[in-house]
Formats: structure tokens, C-alpha cells, sequence
């Protein structure tokens, strides 16, 4: 897997030490399209190597580096690491919900969907499996609110309830797949430390995905 919806939004005041404080017309598009440009920039850098080194190779000063921003500039984008691991969980799910909406999954049942769309995740993070790993373990022993959680239940939801969105969902829909979300999350963090197969984990998913989603 590997453009993001994570919680840390452009600074408003950021542009680099450029103009006087009255932009020209357009100015403000410009400014905007340069500070996602930017950021995105950051993100992707931090991607790169936590995909080499884990959470530890995600320095502040090293990805400002890589990034090409001044470290200034990093901290009032991301003001400490694991916001930064936050916005890279979320370039990933972008990636895998762009996936999805190109090759939609055919299967006839809700489980059989979701199946596709687990195992499709897996494969993606398991090119790199350092940055899989870094950024599993930091999800579980995050500080801050992040939407992974959320947004892969959502994503079940669509695709195993018709396109249903999260915010229509009862509570018991959200649960169903709010668990299997959580035990794909446990089976890849198994795999990742040498526990399970490939295969294992399908199985094991393709289980708890025909119990869970039976009745969704």
C-alpha cells in the first residue's frame, strides 16, 4: 500500500518567508496548492523511511531533511512524531480506498467482500513490512486520536452493506465491523512477527468475516 485525511491540516499562516502579507489574486490557491504539495512532501518522506527503519528512522530532523523543509516548518505541519504516523496511516488507507473504488470486489456475499478488501490491505503492507510494522505498533500504543479505526470500519461497511455509509450505520453494524477491522488488525500484527502465514490469516479472516458479516 501506499495522499491522506489525517488530523493535522495545512498551517494557515505558513508560506515559507514569501510575499508581504497581501497575496495577489489567486494568491490564496497558490499558497494552498503549495502547502498541500508540502506537506504531502513530508509524509511521503516519512513513509520512505520508516519503510527502511521503522518509527525510529522517522526523525523530525531527518524527514525535514528528506523532505526539504526547514525543521520549523515540519513541527507547525506535524507537531510531534506520532502525528506524522498518523498522516502515513492515512496515505495508506487513501491508497487502499483508491483501489478499491478502481477494482471494486465482485464477491457475492458481505463476508467475501470483506475478505477481498482485508487481504488486499495485507498484500499491500506486506511489500514493506518495516513500515507495516512501525506503523501497526504505533497504532496500538498511540497518543493521539487516529482514524484507522474508523475508516476501515467504514470501508467494510461499504463494501459488505452496499455502499452503506458509516454515518447511516446502526449500532450493531458499526460493531460487526468494527471487530473484524480489529481482528484483521491482531492476525497482520501476528504475521508480522513470524506467527502466522499468509494463508493462516486469510483463513482465519474469511472466518470471522462469515460470523461477523453474516446477517450485516
Amino acid at each position: 500500500m501506499r495522499t491522506t485525511h489525517a488530523t493535522t491540516a495545512a498551517p494557515s499562516g505558513d508560506t515559507d518567508g514569501a510575499g508581504d502579507g497581501h497575496p495577489a489574486p489567486g494568491g490564496h490557491s497558490v499558497r494552498s496548492r503549495s502547502q498541500h504539495q508540502r506537506r504531502k512532501r513530508i509524509v511521503q518522506a516519512a513513509a520512505a523511511l520508516a519503510s527502511r527503519g521503522g518509527v525510529e528512522a522517522m526523525q523530525m530532523r531527518t524527514v525535514a531533511e528528506r523532505a526539504g523543509v526547514a525543521l520549523g516548518t515540519l513541527y507547525r505541519y506535524f507537531p510531534s512524531k506520532m502525528d506524522l504516523v498518523v498522516a502515513v496511516v492515512g496515505e495508506e488507507i487513501d491508497l487502499l480506498e483508491s483501489s478499491i473504488e478502481r477494482r471494486p470486489p465482485g464477491a457475492a456475499t458481505p463476508a467475501s467482500r470483506a475478505v477481498d478488501v482485508l487481504m488486499r490491505a495485507t498484500r499491500g503492507l506486506m511489500r514493506e513490512p518495516e513500515l507495516a510494522d512501525a506503523l501497526i505498533r504505533s497504532l496500538i500504543m498511540a497518543e493521539v486520536q487516529t482514524p484507522f479505526g474508523d475508516r476501515m470500519t467504514g470501508l467494510l461497511l461499504r463494501v459488505s452493506a452496499d455502499g452503506l455509509p458509516i454515518e447511516d450505520a446502526s449500532e450493531e453494524q458499526l460493531d460487526l465491523a468494527g471487530s473484524l477491522a480489529s481482528v484483521w488488525v491482531q492476525e497482520l500484527l501476528e504475521m508480522l512477527r513470524g506467527r502466522r502465514t499468509y494463508d493462516q490469516i486469510q483463513r482465519r479472516i474469511e472466518t470471522a468475516a462469515t460470523r461477523l458479516l453474516a446477517d450485516i
